[in-house]
């Protein structure tokens, strides 16, 4: 069973990218999913998540309005997209996986390794 985020890299400012969430061992479409990020010496915070059983979405107002998440089930994927990126944004992401409805907060089942987005000219 494994949960592994990647797609991050080195962006300009008002750049874009996709960061998948891809899941291993067990079926993502199952369960809610969330997105977060950890910027140096800052906590970890929770930008979007997408719940299990009906798709609601919650956005940070950080990325709200630039971002989307979508769930790919036949790939056994969550995405997220994030546009318009500021050197704000530069932090590593993580995703997390909840079974029941939950998509955020203490209780996640599986957490992926994160991958780094640093946003630089």
């Amino acid at each position: 069973v494994q949960l592994q985020a990647s797609g991050g890299g080195l962006v300009q400012p008002g750049g874009s990218l996709r960061l998948s969430c891809a899941a291993s061992g067990f079926d993502l479409a199952d369960y809610g999913v969330g997105w977060f990020r950890q910027a140096p010496g800052k906590e970890r915070e929770v930008v979007t998540c997408i719940t299990s059983s009906d798709d609601k979405i919650y956005y940070h107002d950080s990325i709200k309005g630039r971002s989307t998440v979508s769930r790919d089930n036949p790939k056994n994927l969550v995405y997220l997209e994030m546009n318009s990126l500021k050197p704000e944004d530069t932090a590593v992401y993580y995703c997390a996986a909840y079974s029941g409805y939950g998509c955020y907060g203490e209780g996640a089942d599986y957490w992926g390794q994160g991958d780094l987005v640093t946003v630089s000219s």
